[in-house]
């Protein structure tokens, strides 16, 4: 793929664009959010590794305003602040994924090659429409809908929920499910990313958020689709 990496701290810069070169990415980089905006408009781009504390504009913000302008980029987060707080912002600004820092060189490229996998996938699907309690979302445009209302971008994650939870509508999903096929991670990893997405996910699409009607919670065992 064709990755930004957007990082003010040189030493870092420079070892985020030798991992991905060695594994066969092709490397872009810029130190600033302002840069950073200009350069992942391009379509070019294919994948963003963005940290959160930038000069000239953070990464929440850059994450915003490039959700506008190319709602499919897939953009995994970096950043040192581990509270779930933060987690939940740089989710809900519109990023794919995030690590923490420190983070293993493994872990990185596992979920940059993931992001990669799951935007393949996302290709193979633009005909793929899908709707429930009056919400159309087209999986293949990352959008939804409602009826008189505005298309709201969804990110790549949000897409693979929806479309992981219509797969299997006959059944719950669990949590360490949606993380194995949406996230390409271990199942019993203790992460409470999952959560923190669907409640990002159910602010854009569901008519009343605190009664979701699309993703529902099934008390110990996890999420389905659509309230019978």
């Amino acid at each position: 793929m064709k990755i930004l990496v957007v990082e003010d701290e040189p030493v870092l810069r420079e070892g985020l664009e030798d991992l991905l070169a060695s594994a066969g990415h092709s490397v872009d980089s810029v130190a600033d959010g302002e840069a950073a905006l200009v350069r992942g408009a391009d379509p070019s781009i294919e994948l963003m590794v963005l940290d959160l504390m930038l000069p000239k504009m953070d990464g929440i913000e850059v994450c915003r305003r490039l959700r506008e302008l190319r709602p499919s980029l897939p953009i995994l987060m970096l950043t040192a602040r581990g509270s779930e707080d933060d987690k939940v912002e740089g989710l809900r600004s519109g990023a794919d994924d995030y690590v923490t820092k420190p983070f293993s060189t493994r872990e990185l490229l596992a979920r940059v090659e993931a992001l990669g996998r799951r935007m393949q996938t996302n290709g193979e699907d633009l005909a793929q429409k899908i709707g429930y309690d009056d919400c159309e979302i087209d999986l293949g445009r990352l959008v939804a809908c409602r009826p008189g209302g505005e298309q709201i971008s969804l990110t790549a994650r949000e897409a693979g929920i929806l479309r992981c939870l219509y797969q299997h509508r006959s059944r719950a999903v669990s949590r360490a499910e949606l993380l194995e096929m949406v996230w390409e991670a271990r199942g019993d990893l203790q992460t409470r990313t999952v959560d923190m997405t669907i409640a990002n996910l159910r602010q854009k699409i569901e008519r009343d958020p605190s009664r979701p009607c699309i993703v529902v919670t099934v008390k110990g065992l996890g999420y389905a689709w659509g309230r019978s």
